[in-house]
């Protein structure tokens, strides 16, 4: 099916991409896959000495600064220091997000406050940040990462999962606001990726994926302009179809596999403590 509209081509080879969550996990893949094909990349993480050993990592044409997606100030900041590095930003990668898994009642305001902070206000500041420059040079593209959980219920994870539906949400709108001016918005919606962030969840292997597919996906949304990918692309159909099952039979399909006792026991997984002891300090840091 051709697109409504022929968005003006966007070159990686050479173009400057601001990836904001980038020192680990798909934002460190993505600036592998991006500056293998040639981009100027600007990596941005509220951790700036693991983001400064990523960029090392990746090689001569990637740079890292600091970032708190959180504040709008900062990410200014992180803007204006890429541009000044690399030139105007031609695709921003709204990559960084937190998942705290806890039952709903269990999750203090502040854990709440700080999922809202980094997974939804951090793509709100990104597009907010780099739009009006996009909308003047009439080309731009902007890949906000939400998730599997941002079409379904996922019960430990309610918090995190409302960030990410609002971010299909948010996506899917500014979407057809900014097309006219030639700048496009796609949205990434991957299962279980296999970074520190899902550590400790059992998981089937069918249904997770490795954080290099992910970057793949996103550097293919750059040619494709799709407004939507899942990743696998397969279980998107199969969740859709779930979706339009009576609500008795999706419940009842996560009583069987146990989805209410995920999150207890994937924080009990001696695999997951660095990621929460991590998660801690940014929490106690909001």
């Amino acid at each position: 099916m051709p697109l409504l509209h022929r968005y003006p081509a966007i070159d990686p080879a050479g173009a400057t991409v601001a990836i904001t969550g980038g020192a680990r996990g798909i934002g460190l893949a993505t600036a592998k896959a991006f500056a293998a094909r040639g981009a100027y990349v600007a990596i941005g993480d509220l951790d700036r000495q693991a983001a400064e050993a990523a960029a090392e990592e990746v090689g001569p044409r990637c740079v890292a600064f600091g970032l708190d997606v959180g504040s709008a100030e900062s990410f200014d900041r992180f803007v204006v220091a890429t541009e000044n590095s690399a030139g105007p930003v031609d695709i921003l990668v709204n990559n960084a997000g937190i998942m705290p898994l806890a039952g709903f009642l269990e999750e203090s305001d502040r854990v709440s406050a700080t999922q809202i902070a980094v997974n939804l206000w951090g793509p709100l500041h990104g597009m907010r940040t780099v739009l009006p420059g996009m909308i003047g040079r009439g080309h731009g593209h902007i890949v906000n990462l939400a998730s599997l959980a941002g079409k379904t219920a996922t019960p430990g994870a309610a918090v995190y999962s409302a960030t990410k539906h609002a971010v299909v949400g948010l996506s899917a709108a500014v979407r057809d606001e900014v097309a006219e001016h030639g700048i496009s918005v796609s949205v990434i919606l991957p299962s279980l990726v296999r970074t520190d962030l899902g550590s400790g969840l059992a998981m089937p292997s069918i249904v997770t994926v490795d954080p290099e597919t992910v970057a793949r996906a996103i550097l293919a949304s750059v040619r494709t302009r799709r407004a939507a990918t899942v990743v696998p692309r397969w279980i998107g159909a199969a969740v859709d179809i779930a979706n339009v099952l009576p609500a008795s039979v999706q419940e009842a399909a996560r009583r069987r596999v146990g989805a209410n006792r995920l999150a207890a026991s994937a924080n009990a997984d001696p695999s997951r403590a660095n990621y929460r002891r991590r998660l801690d300090g940014q929490v106690s840091g909001a």
